[in-house]
């Protein structure tokens, strides 16, 4: 084999190792990224669990009952509600206790009351929000009383803001590392050819001629490893669809889209930003460093 082939073979080599090294990096910024997406999902999937019971009087008619889930319905913080009638109330309680809870009253008329069921959206979902909505509620004669877990929601409120801190302090420092390792791998893939550079500004070339292939070779690195880290991605969703289908539940396509794109972007502009900061140091180098 000749000196050249070979030489030709060690570039080669140099930027697959380059390459696979940033795409492994940013697999591992996307598999996070995704992980937060689903944190973020299943919060506002328990946040939207949240509401409350407004209860009404026994003597109020069908109609007004309706006409109130209607503005609730029409509310900016109201996801969702459910109107449960007598009849229906009583058909989940002897549900719940397994018999016909009707025999054990006789002859009395039935004692639950009709109510409301509201579910709020997750922006929403708090105590001081829910206080607001009650108070102005329950200013309405028809309603009897508005029951919500109130220590209940302040729980899940606090535990899901620990948690989104806890997730963003760790995705801070992941990106801090994943900009130095790519950083690192890209200046390793450029010393190995400091002393090319070297031979080009002997020969008159000027610094942006020398930086122009360099900074493309840094691109293109940034981008394959980009679109290996995106499909390295895409066969792991595809796996944990297959395995937790339950999962479609809380995926938002979009998000994931965006993911794959953010990825694409990050993996090119790391890889000409590292490539130009690395080639900085050789450019304007003395001759005894280029051997340090």
């Amino acid at each position: 084999m000749s000196e050249k082939s070979s030489n030709r073979g060690r570039v080669a080599g140099s930027y697959f190792m380059s390459m696979m090294s940033i795409a492994l990096v940013l697999f591992l910024l996307g598999v996070f990224a995704l992980l937060m997406m689903h944190a973020q999902k299943l919060s506002n999937h328990l946040k939207e669990n949240i509401g409350f019971e407004v209860v009404m009087n026994s003597n109020v008619k069908e109609a007004k009952i309706l006409q109130l889930q209607k503005e609730l319905d029409a509310m900016p913080a109201v996801k969702s509600t459910e109107y449960i009638t007598k009849e229906e109330a009583i058909r989940r309680l002897s549900d719940d206790l397994g018999e016909d809870f009707l025999q054990w009253l006789g002859n009395e008329e039935n004692p639950l009351l009709p109510s409301i069921n509201v579910r709020f959206n997750a922006d929403w979902a708090n105590n001081d929000s829910i206080a607001a909505i009650q108070t102005q509620l329950l200013k309405n004669t028809d309603i009897k009383e508005i029951y919500y877990q109130k220590s209940l929601v302040g729980v899940i409120n606090q535990n899901v803001n620990r948690i989104g801190l806890a997730l963003m302090a760790a995705s801070l420092i992941l990106l801090i590392i994943a900009i130095t390792l790519i950083r690192n791998t890209i200046r390793l893939s450029v010393y190995s050819k400091r002393f090319l550079v070297r031979s080009m500004q002997l020969v008159g070339a000027t610094p942006a001629y020398i930086r122009r292939p360099f900074i493309r070779s840094g691109v293109l690195q940034g981008f394959f490893g980009a679109l290996i880290a995106d499909a390295l991605l895409a066969l792991l969703i595809y796996g944990l669809d297959q395995r937790l289908p339950e999962l479609t539940l809380v995926q938002d396509y979009k998000i994931i889209i965006g993911i794959f794109v953010g990825i694409i972007g990050l993996g090119i502009l790391l890889g000409g930003l590292s490539t130009r900061l690395a080639l900085r140091k050789y450019l304007h180098a003395d001759v005894d460093r280029l051997y340090v």
